[in-house]
């Protein structure tokens, strides 16, 4: 891919039309979510979910997750925007966190299992494709308003970054890892193991337990997260530590706990909300 070093973002905006202004972040997220609700209400359907009920559920993840990703990223960068606390409202200008997504988005879910009576477990394993794809896809946001990239380097996939978007400290250097790009592609290759999880484990649904798709997802993205997240030079901060890693290292531990405590253990993940009586109608809704 030697054009990521030959040529620089185009920007952050697609096009104004007057007052209008559409912003290639905004059209990927709203990518995503489409994609994203398309492939969980076919995965859905596999499952012997209702489609409507899935396409409620993406509703609330849109609501719960990206209000949550903003807020994430604003704690962690209070000190950009103690000045002029309306600008954390400007989520289109990028500044977006994708574990304050996760956070957000799961408590979406877990009020959505137990206001319809549907399985947390069977709801997470159908949107965890989707969840990964909708990452990989809205990486390449950061590369439109060039951030999130990585330390200086002269690779043949080095990307050029703008001097009003580069780091004081290494203002002299031109290219730098797109860990932009690093991140979208170990997503893709987790959305490929995911999904032939899922469809491998739908002839064989007393091998594959529920909850196990959403297990192995956290604990491969965490994966990939930590790593890349070393090379990166706007990380959050915790002190000394970066936020990321150590969010990422409790996602490994969780993947790995619940999936020791499926297969290792022999036993069914608990139950997250309990249901104590039969779904609603859809005209009840």
């Amino acid at each position: 891919m030697p054009w990521l070093g030959q040529f620089a973002s185009p920007g952050p905006i697609l096009v104004e039309l007057g007052p209008i202004t559409l912003r290639w972040y905004g059209l990927l997220i709203a990518m995503a979510v489409i994609i994203g609700l398309s492939l969980s209400q076919f995965l859905g359907k596999r499952r012997k979910l209702d489609p409507e009920r899935i396409g409620d559920l993406a509703i609330w993840l849109v609501v719960g997750a990206i209000p949550a990703a903003r807020l994430y990223y604003v704690i962690f960068e209070w000190s950009r925007y103690a000045d002029e606390p309306l600008r954390a409202l400007a989520v289109w200008r990028g500044g977006i966190a994708i574990h304050g997504a996760i956070i957000g988005g799961a408590i979406a879910t877990l009020i959505f299992a137990s206001r319809t009576r549907i399985p947390f477990w069977q709801l997470a394993d159908v949107v965890a494709p989707s969840l990964i794809l909708g990452q990989a896809i809205g990486r390449w946001g950061n590369f439109f308003n060039s951030e999130a990239f990585g330390r200086p380097t002269d690779l043949p996939w080095r990307l050029y970054i703008p001097p009003a978007q580069r780091p004081p400290n290494l203002a002299q250097f031109d290219y730098f890892h797109p860990t932009f790009l690093y991140e979208s592609l170990w997503n893709l290759g987790v959305f490929g193991l995911l999904l032939w999880l899922f469809f491998w484990g739908l002839n064989r649904p007393h091998r594959l337990k529920p909850g196990t798709v959403f297990l192995v997802y956290f604990a491969t993205y965490s994966l990939g997260r930590l790593w890349i997240e070393g090379l990166r030079t706007d990380s959050l901060m915790l002190g000394p530590l970066r936020v990321a890693q150590i969010v990422s290292f409790l996602g490994i531990t969780f993947g790995v706990l619940g999936l020791l405590w499926l297969y290792g253990m022999k036993r069914p993940l608990p139950d997250v909300v309990k249901s104590t009586s039969s779904p609603p109608s859809s005209a009840s809704r």
